[in-house]
């Protein structure tokens, strides 16, 4: 496929389209109830995690999935064949007509086109049904013994979760939000981390190279001078939106827009996030 130049004009307006996030909290942080931050009729749920109970009055549609073959089938409707892709491969042009075989007369890839915004909840439970896939492949297995093979299992996740991902970072003109569980870690020097819970390391060492933004949503309370202070009992929840902040929690701010802390509005968020800086003069 031949390349192009695109203009300032155009990227501009493609940063207006679209956006890519990974936003992690801690169980029962409300990050299945941001949907009700989001535009109804432009947001489209991918349900791996089977837990909309909190959102069940959210007028927006869902997809649940059961399988990462059901996933990789609805990203590929999302995000179009990959050029770059063997004809062969996952994600190629002849997956694109396999996908749209397996949903003709459903309606479903109309559905995904006429939505801007996926919101994949969670890349955890994603991470855990690639695995399931993984363990049942022929390179999780030893070819010298036929015995199970770890090691294969593994490799094979961080391949698939990382190509399913960046395929839908790709999508043109889609806003996509992952998100997942923020585990509290503690070693045995009493030291505490925060970090995504996903199957295998691959897939959280390289997800923040892969999305626009990374943001922790969490609970604070105040201290004294009114300053945000990290405090699992309290009940104000707020996003971590930018790396090096002195709550030791994941972030990272591409656009370079957002402050250290933001409200959990993901509507107001993409806002800040894609209105454009005016030029200096």
């Amino acid at each position: 496929m031949p390349v192009r130049i695109v203009t300032a004009d155009e990227r501009l307006s493609a940063a207006n389209n679209k956006t890519s996030l990974a936003i992690f909290g801690p169980p029962g942080a409300g990050k299945t109830s941001l949907l009700k931050t989001l535009p109804a009729d432009r947001t489209v749920c991918l349900d791996l995690e089977a837990g909309m109970k909190s959102v069940q009055d959210w007028p927006g549609a869902s997809i649940p999935i059961r399988s990462f073959a059901d996933f990789r089938d609805l990203a590929v409707l999302i995000g179009g064949a990959d050029p770059a892709a063997d004809p062969n491969a996952w994600y190629s042009a002849q997956h694109l007509q396999h996908a749209r075989g397996v949903y003709a007369g459903s309606g479903i890839e109309e559905f995904l086109a006429s939505k801007s915004i996926v919101f994949v909840d969670s890349i955890t439970d994603l991470t855990r049904q690639v695995m399931t896939y993984a363990r049942q492949q022929p390179e999780a297995f030893s070819e010298r013994t036929g015995k199970p093979d770890v090691r294969g299992a593994y490799g094979l996740l961080g391949r698939e979760v990382i190509q399913a991902l960046k395929h839908l970072q790709h999508a043109p003109g889609k806003t996509v939000i992952f998100v997942g569980v923020l585990e509290k870690v503690t070693d045995e020097f009493n030291v505490t981390t925060w970090q995504p819970q996903m199957e295998g390391s691959k897939a959280g060492r390289e997800l923040p190279g892969i999305v626009d933004q990374v943001m922790s949503l969490h609970l604070f309370s105040r201290d004294a001078d009114g300053d945000y202070v990290l405090d699992e009992k309290a009940s104000e929840r707020r996003f971590v939106c930018r790396a090096g902040n002195p709550y030791g929690l994941p972030a990272k701010d591409r656009s370079g827009r957002l402050d250290m802390t933001e409200p959990p509005d993901l509507g107001a968020l993409l806002a800040k996030i894609n209105t454009p800086q005016a030029r200096a003069a």
